[in-house]
């Protein structure tokens, strides 16, 4: 058993089967992309595990806890939901950063909201505790490079650092598995390094990590395992140098030399 075990999850939407049975289990501090061609099942299968999306079946378990049956899926609570998702951290392809709300604010918002919902605090101890939260925010921003840019709106910053701040403020939580959703889309080629260098320097020991990219390169460098998806399956999974260097399903071997053409 891993620290992350995915077993047996479907998805349908109508009688599209986008889902069809996938199985992997990730290790404490290993990096995992996921790769293959639009339609395959990738963000589907982030969004299951992120509970953005319910599953038709299947389970999820974070160091050996069932956080997702789909089976009971239907019976969360919305507080039940809430907690759950904290236990994944998730970066969204379009950054999601609210807009009214200045950078630090951004990160902070979610960790402040926590605080005030506490019955067991008083008003002393929270303030306390909002005090933490800021230092944390502020030692973030200087982790993704972006401390002088703490008071600035969105729309005053590139979309390479509003990209970095949707990094900074996932990891706000501490959340036991880091997801990105082809976190460089929605990027001009030149600021897709430094979000990529970013992501880069997170890894970590303990950090665990999911990506959905179709940065070959990145995910070849960067990750201890990668899974190809194909028509909602693993087609193939294994390590970078397996994947990459010796890829054995046509589907794959097609997919990379389709990805090398492009670059």
């Amino acid at each position: 058993m891993g620290f992350l075990d995915v077993k047996g999850v479907y998805k349908n939407f109508g009688n599209t089967e986008v889902l069809r049975g996938v199985d992997f289990t990730l290790d404490k501090g290993e990096v995992l992309s996921i790769i293959g061609s639009s339609g395959s099942g990738k963000t589907t299968l982030l969004r299951c595990l992120n509970l953005l999306e319910k599953a038709d079946d299947g389970t999820v378990s974070i160091n050996g806890e069932v956080v997702i049956d789909a089976r009971t899926e239907d019976k969360y609570t919305d507080k039940e939901v809430r907690e759950k998702r904290l236990r994944m951290g998730l970066v969204f392809q379009q950054f999601n950063l609210f807009p009214q709300y200045n950078v630090i604010d951004n990160l902070t918002l979610a960790p402040k909201l926590r605080v005030k919902e506490r019955k067991d605090l008083t008003k002393q101890e929270k303030l306390d505790e909002f005090e933490k939260i800021n230092v944390r925010a502020l030692e973030l921003l200087e982790t993704v490079g972006l401390t002088e840019k703490a008071s600035s709106y969105p729309c005053e910053i590139s979309g390479g650092q509003q990209q970095r701040v949707a990094i900074a403020r996932a990891l706000m939580l501490n959340p036991d598995i880091l997801c990105f959703d082809e976190p460089t889309s929605a990027l001009d080629p030149e600021l897709t390094g430094e979000v990529l260098k970013v992501i880069k320097s997170l890894k970590s020991g303990d950090r665990t990590m999911v990506i959905v990219t179709h940065e070959m390169e990145f995910a070849k460098n960067v990750s201890d395992k990668v899974i190809f998806m194909a028509d909602g399956v693993i087609e193939e999974m294994g390590t970078p140098e397996e994947v990459f260097d010796n890829p054995k399903s046509p589907k794959l071997i097609a997919f990379l030399n389709k990805a090398n053409e492009i670059i």
